[in-house]
């Protein structure tokens, strides 16, 4: 869950070399924010998050739970809030971001 919190804190930084650093060289992110999206490689996965960091910065914390799969968080943007599941490689870095809008 410590890495989930990381993650968090540098995404409300818009800290983008260490949110580039918590991913899995073959990470995949599963987005359905702003429309459905999947993000595979590590060019297309900056490219996201430059966006994301400009268009959706994130606000506060709202939950954060342990899940079967990972960890699941949920936090404040500017058009609501988001709920995103993290999954884990064995070296402790994301190799799967799942998030979307909470409803």
């Amino acid at each position: 869950m410590a890495v989930a919190v990381d993650w968090l804190d540098a995404y409300r930084a818009g800290d983008l070399e260490t949110i580039m650093e918590l991913y899995a060289e073959d990470a995949v992110v599963h987005c359905g924010c702003s429309g459905a999206q999947t993000i595979t490689g590590r060019e297309a996965l900056r490219a996201y998050w430059v966006d994301r960091l400009q268009r959706y910065p994130a606000g506060i914390l709202d939950d954060l739970s342990p899940s079967h799969n990972g960890t699941v968080i949920s936090y404040v943007t500017s058009t609501g809030v988001v709920s995103a599941l993290l999954a884990f490689d064995a070296d402790g870095r994301i190799k799967l971001l799942d998030c979307g809008p909470l409803n």
